[in-house]
């Protein structure tokens, strides 16, 4: 380090086109962050003033996207509770059995499946069903001309095409959600008692409700629609407002996954915060 070489090379300026490459990055991802601040402003504010109005079309919308992104989906999550109280119940009765902690059983469930696992499982899986339909479907509606031809007619693109998607999928992560924490439950107790776990029914429902408290219920439910007002967001602001081409929608769909799935991880750290300071 202390070389005149090593020295010279430390203090030569950085490469012009590899600074020119990290600015655009910077400045692109903070007219991200703006196009994505206004445009949830301006959903918001149109989800709390025209919510009322023109109900016979909207509200079959908002019902449609609930059945989009939580009825259809449920047979995968039943599949996917079974399979997740089958990967924790191995290891964890595995790893509790040697230490003599199978009363804790209940516990590592609630800790791993209700407070991280299950709302983000169910986000991310709903974001790779529905998420990216949002995007090639409002892209290729705003490529197509289909948006202005919208506005040509007095109707509102972000009260017909957001507003339902924002709501539907919200209200659809919070009830997959609970059907993969309790279906994850359930089937990790039928799978501890195929292992011939020596833990009664009564003693493993009893610890979870001693794990749970009223924190957990306010937090899952905050969580759960945080995530899935996000993913709506982000998918239907890569798809609606910017102008696309039709080749531009695979990259725009891309990117939407990408800033969802960071969005999610954040949002979930932020709780995390919140349940090591309460």
């Amino acid at each position: 380090m202390e070389s005149p070489r090593v020295r010279f090379l430390l203090r030569m300026p950085m490469p012009h086109h590899l600074t020119h490459s990290l600015g655009r990055k910077i400045f692109r991802f903070l007219l991200t962050i703006q196009g994505l601040g206004a445009f949830a402003l301006i959903s918001v504010a149109i989800a709390l003033t025209k919510f009322r109005k023109s109900r016979h079309v909207i509200w079959p919308l908002i019902t449609h996207e609930i059945s989009r992104a939580g009825l259809k989906l449920l047979p995968m999550f039943l599949f996917l509770a079974a399979a997740l109280g089958l990967v924790i119940i191995g290891q964890a009765v595995s790893w509790l059995t040697r230490v003599g902690a199978i009363n804790f059983l209940g516990t590592i469930m609630v800790l791993v499946v209700v407070r991280e696992l299950g709302p983000l499982l169910a986000a991310f899986l709903v974001l790779a069903r529905v998420g990216t339909a949002n995007v090639v479907e409002l892209g290729t509606a705003r490529a197509m001309g289909e948006v202005e031809a919208l506005e040509a007619l007095g109707i509102d693109p972000v009260h017909y095409l957001v507003m339902p998607r924002l709501l539907g999928m919200a209200l659809g992560v919070f009830a997959l959600t609970v059907y993969l924490i309790l279906g994850s439950l359930v089937s990790g107790y039928l799978w501890a008692f195929l292992q011939d776990v020596p833990l009664r029914p009564s003693d493993y429902f009893r610890q979870l409700a001693n794990a749970l408290n009223w924190l957990d219920f306010a937090l899952l439910g905050l969580k759960t629609l945080c995530f899935g007002f996000v993913i709506a967001l982000v998918t239907c602001y890569h798809g609606l407002a910017q102008p696309l081409r039709l080749e531009e929608v695979s990259y725009a769909t891309v990117r939407a996954v990408a800033q969802s799935v960071i969005t999610c991880v954040l949002l979930d750290a932020l709780f995390i915060l919140i349940y090591l300071a309460t």
